[in-house]
């Protein structure tokens, strides 16, 4: 993981960004990566690494802005016909800034751009394993 975080740098004015929305709980900036013009960055304030370490009401805040986002993005003029959320948590899903945060991006026909799943995720699964995989995560959940 990263010494130092690049959007905790980028909220305290260190790194440039091109802000869109800023509360006390969550930022919202452009991507410098975009996936497709428009591509926005949401994340909190307070740093948290991982979702296991953020503030349920941050989190919530994440996504209500997202919304948000996701709805200036269809009025903008930038070209959108629909909208993706992504949010990797960890190294195995694709996580590449340790700093929670959810990508807002607009999509239109033809963009090039794919989210894939394995061929597995074509295979049925029996309910018998489905329900066991459902128990495993009921004995630890936390409401």
């Amino acid at each position: 993981m990263e010494q130092t975080c690049i959007f905790c740098e980028i909220l305290a004015g260190k790194a440039p960004a091109s802000f869109v929305y800023r509360d006390e709980r969550v930022a919202a900036f452009m991507d410098i990566r975009p996936v497709n013009a428009g591509h926005v960055l949401v994340i909190p304030l307070r740093h948290a690494a991982f979702l296991s370490e953020l503030e349920a009401e941050a989190g919530a805040q994440m996504f209500r802005t997202g919304q948000r986002v996701a709805a200036a993005l269809r009025k903008s003029g930038v070209k959108c016909e629909g909208v993706n959320f992504f949010l990797a948590d960890g190294r195995a899903a694709g996580q590449e800034v340790w700093h929670v945060h959810l990508h807002v991006f607009p999509r239109y026909a033809g963009d090039n751009h794919h989210l894939r799943f394995s061929p597995d995720y074509f295979k049925p699964v029996s309910r018998e394993e489905i329900e066991t995989t459902a128990e495993k995560i009921r004995l630890v959940f936390k409401p």
